[in-house]
């Protein structure tokens, strides 16, 4: 039986696969297999940004000032000792 078969259409993703294949001594399928799990792990959990800002007002009933709140937090650095 024949083995699955994914298609790139983009000649950045191709060359760069087979760069990072023949470095890492790997196949392509293992190299884009890893690429594409690291992505997944990296990106799991995260809400859109829209549904963030969209809940913020109904978990806290008023309306949030963000820039108020990062100033505020703001901490000024003492510099470098010397």
């Amino acid at each position: 039986m024949a083995e699955p078969q994914l298609s790139v259409r983009s000649a950045k993703a191709r060359d760069l696969a087979h760069r990072l294949a023949r470095r890492e001594n790997r196949s392509i399928a293992d190299v884009v297999e890893r690429a594409l799990e690291s992505y997944e792990i990296r990106e799991a959990g995260r809400e859109p940004a829209s549904t963030f800002y969209a809940s913020l007002p109904a978990n806290h009933g008023a309306d949030i000032d963000l820039e108020k709140i990062i100033r505020e937090s703001r901490q000024v650095h003492s510099g470098l000792e010397l």
